[in-house]
């Protein structure tokens, strides 16, 4: 469902799936250039949009369920064996090593710590428990903050113990990941099988508060100059489809941002971006089939894809100074009616009097921070269909199949370079459980 947002700097609204989002633009910070009268732009124009999703509705209803088992940590250290069980040792697949050592409990939280130090053959290590007992259908929760760094996976999530993901494993064996969060805001669900140690099926979709696939930045008074830049500092490589930067006017500028053929949308539009004299140069390639052109060709099927890290930039210049009053641009990529691997934020400059003033910017991370404040994930899991939750309300339904039998609960910390930038700043870091609980129907 696409809707129109407008926002203002500093002014913040939060709805399910939406953030209406912070930013400014020319008139909200220092005066880019004074312009002539008829430079002006009229005032009835969208300041700042967005696209935005449909925002979930269901909410679970804790009535309907009877608390079966939890654990809310307050006790001392020494007594978390008697529920969980430590992985104490490597994994082939992640960037850490995983030890009892790692996982505190101190306040009536269990930490799970990230430290970076050389164990198990591996540079890093990480918290690592799950259940003694082993659970089935129900209602699971649990309460948790992220760790506060790019590449950390923080997992809650259900698989059996016993059967593991080995050659020797017999039989399919279920994996229900009711959240593998990646900082600062990415929920990620996953329903996954595994044979003989090998993935039969993997059904995961993301989800993240605060992002969207298009932004858009209308300028009361014209930007003049030759130069303009949009940089991220995105935790991973990203995908830049569509840039487009329009002349002045008077008619305003396309509102529904995603659409192929927005330049045609109102009568009178230039888009300089595509211009022949125009060029477009970027900070990096993931491949040789994203080059940074594909931002200006006019399709929303082709984009610059970044490089995996250090400072990613897009850059636009022309010989001449040219006259801007509107810039919107596209991020991701779509499978379906899910867009992924949106950027979690973006700043906007433009070059005047010898330096670079920002016209425009995002962070997710000013208010959606998970790593700063607690959330709720949840999950129920029945006979016919498995349903996961974000602090109460329905994000995501998917049939069940295969999943019937008895699974462990697990807490992880985890370092993955699909989770974004592996950095020092990693090191110190904890993923923070306040409690987790399991229901089953009354």
């Amino acid at each position: 469902m696409k809707k129109i947002v407008t926002y203002s700097k500093n002014r913040f609204a939060t709805l399910l799936g939406v953030v209406l989002i912070s930013s400014c633009s020319a008139g909200d910070q220092a005066v880019v250039a004074q312009p002539k009268a008829e430079e002006k732009i009229v005032a009835d124009c969208l300041a700042a949009y967005q696209y935005e999703f449909e925002k979930p509705t269901e909410l679970h209803d804790s009535s309907k369920w009877k608390l079966i088992w939890e654990d809310d940590f307050n006790y001392p250290d020494s007594q978390l064996e008697t529920n969980w069980t430590s992985q104490n040792s490597s994994s082939s697949h992640i960037l850490c090593s995983r030890w009892r050592e790692n996982a505190v409990v101190k306040d009536g939280v269990l930490e799970l710590q990230a430290r970076k130090e050389q164990r198990g053959n591996l540079d890093w290590t990480c918290g690592n428990i799950w259940t003694k007992k082993t659970f089935g259908y129900g209602y699971y929760e649990a309460r948790y903050k992220y760790a506060g760094a790019s590449g950390t996976n923080n997992s809650f999530w259900l698989f059996n113990s016993i059967k593991g993901t080995g050659n020797n494993s017999s039989g399919v064996t279920c994996e229900l990941d009711v959240n593998e969060g990646h900082f600062p805001n990415e929920v990620n669900t996953n329903r996954h099988h595994w044979e003989g140690g090998k993935s039969i099926e993997n059904n995961q979709q993301p989800y993240a508060e605060g992002l969207s696939p298009a932004y858009a930045h209308s300028f009361k008074t014209a930007v003049k100059t030759k130069r303009i830049r949009f940089s991220s500092k995105n935790a991973s490589h990203f995908h830049i489809r569509e840039f487009r930067i329009y002349e002045p006017n008077l008619k305003c500028y396309p509102t529904n941002i995603l659409s192929a053929s927005a330049d045609a949308s109102i009568s009178g539009l230039v888009n300089i971006a595509k211009g022949s004299d125009t060029s477009i140069t970027a900070s990096g390639v993931y491949n040789s089939d994203s080059k940074a052109a594909a931002v200006a060709d006019g399709t929303t099927t082709t984009s610059w894809v970044s490089q995996k890290s250090g400072e990613k930039w897009l850059e636009f210049n022309w010989p001449s100074e040219k006259s801007i009053g509107h810039i919107q641009f596209i991020n991701g990529w779509q499978s379906g009616t899910t867009w992924n691997a949106l950027i979690s934020d973006y700043k906007i400059e433009a070059y005047v009097n010898g330096k670079w003033v920002e016209i425009a910017s995002y962070d997710v991370k000013t208010n959606y921070n998970y790593s700063q404040d607690y959330h709720v994930y949840g999950m129920d899991w029945s006979a016919t269909a498995i349903k996961f939750y974000y602090d109460n309300k329905l994000i995501r339904t998917i049939p069940n199949t295969l999943c019937n039998e008895d699974l462990n609960i697990y807490l992880s910390l985890a370092i993955l370079e699909h989770a974004g930038e592996v950095t020092d700043a990693i090191n110190g870091t904890s993923m923070k459980i306040d409690w987790v609980r399991y229901y089953q129907k009354n």
